[in-house]
């Protein structure tokens, strides 16, 4: 398991922008699975975007065309850019870790809050 600890967050009108960052501990963060998860009051966990060891990216279809996942395997980092952000994308966004080939997500930071206004 790596530790993780994501910044970034915060308050943003609709329409708005903001970057994520999720900075892993350790020297094998090359070798992990990575993604952003969000969760609203009242809802489930959900995953928005994940980027493999390998930097096949994967998108919900709530967020396509509007966020960005990507890492720096030099900086152990990985990134969400979201653009044109919206009220529903309120939530704790949740940065997540898995070294193949463990399936599920098994590092987990403590979240940051972004919150868009109307």
């Amino acid at each position: 398991q790596v530790q993780l600890v994501e910044s970034g967050g915060g308050m943003v009108q609709a329409g708005g922008s903001l970057r994520l960052s999720c900075v892993a501990s350790g020297r094998t963060f090359s070798s992990y699975d990575m993604g952003w998860f969000r969760q609203a009051p009242g809802k489930e966990r959900e995953i928005v975007a994940a980027i493999r060891w390998i930097g096949n990216t994967y998108y919900a279809d709530s967020v396509k065309g509007r966020f960005t996942i990507s890492r720096d395997n030099a900086e152990n980092t990985v990134y969400l850019q979201m653009n044109s952000l919206k009220p529903e994308d309120t939530a704790i966004y949740y940065c997540a870790a898995r070294r193949p080939p463990t399936y599920e997500y098994d590092s987990w930071g403590q979240g940051t809050q972004v919150t868009v206004s109307s």
